[in-house]
């Protein structure tokens, strides 16, 4: 099995035709959590949607393989099918649909597309459950609209919620401690750590260091205008916190 999980290649791409990335080149190999830093218009989340495959971005060079695959040629369902995960720096509202049904929809679908049969109710409910009581979210909230009325913390606790139910091998989180009290990114932190495997990866895009102090990284980027212009271990982070991101 190719160790590299991810591999981008002088990727470039924006929105309404205005260029955000500038040729970013970054590779994640199987297991490793790299965490991507850089201050605000960097083109962090840019990079994020990208991957997620949201349609209004427009890559206009480079590639990006995934699992062995070309991630640019993937509608954006078949890319969380692959076991690609995007955690929202906002998460959506979806009025009208419950987590269960929500829930529901998205492990059969990924079930259906690798060719497995529909999983059983009851073993659904239980997994539900099971993965509910992981991130302490509570039982009740399995009957309410997906993030409809919930609070910043309890929103971003709901995300790591969908990751463990559907287990991907590439987790990207957006700015998901934006928000968030220390009790709650500790929540999200432990849950994000406790799902990690030799087999999985990890991408962390955040503005501070306070997360990587709970979600330790093996690698750090910079991302400045586009580009990625540092790379080095976990004492990256210490240093872009003692000095900022003014040297880069």
């Amino acid at each position: 099995m190719n160790d590299i999980l991810l591999e981008i290649k002088d990727l470039h791409a924006g929105i309404g035709g205005k260029e955000i990335l500038h040729g970013i080149d970054l590779t994640v190999r199987r297991g490793e959590v790299h965490a991507i830093m850089g201050p605000n218009g960097a083109g962090k989340s840019t990079l994020g949607a990208v991957l997620a495959g949201r349609p209004d971005y427009e890559v206009t060079r480079g590639s990006i393989t995934f699992n062995g695959a070309d991630l640019l040629a993937m509608a954006p369902e078949e890319r969380s099918w692959a076991g690609l995960f995007l955690s929202f720096q906002y998460p959506v509202e979806i009025p009208g649909v419950t987590i269960t049904a929500f829930m529901k929809a998205a492990v059969q679908a990924r079930r259906k597309a690798r060719g497995l049969d529909e999983m059983k109710t009851s073993d659904f409910l239980k997994l539900l459950k099971e993965k509910m009581a992981f991130v302490k979210m509570r039982p009740e909230f399995a009957k309410r609209e997906v993030n409809v009325g919930f609070s910043g913390g309890e929103k971003k606790r709901g995300e790591i919620f969908q990751m463990a139910m559907l287990d991907p091998v590439l987790s990207i989180l957006d700015e998901t401690d934006s928000g968030l009290d220390v009790d709650a990114l500790k929540i999200v932190a432990d849950g994000v750590n406790a799902l990690h495997t030799p087999e999985k990866s990890t991408l962390v895009i955040t503005h501070y260091q306070k997360l990587l102090e709970y979600i330790r990284p093996d690698i750090v980027h910079v991302l400045k205008d586009g580009r990625i212009v540092r790379t080095a271990g976990k004492e990256l982070a210490d240093e872009i916190e003692r000095d900022g991101f003014d040297r880069f």
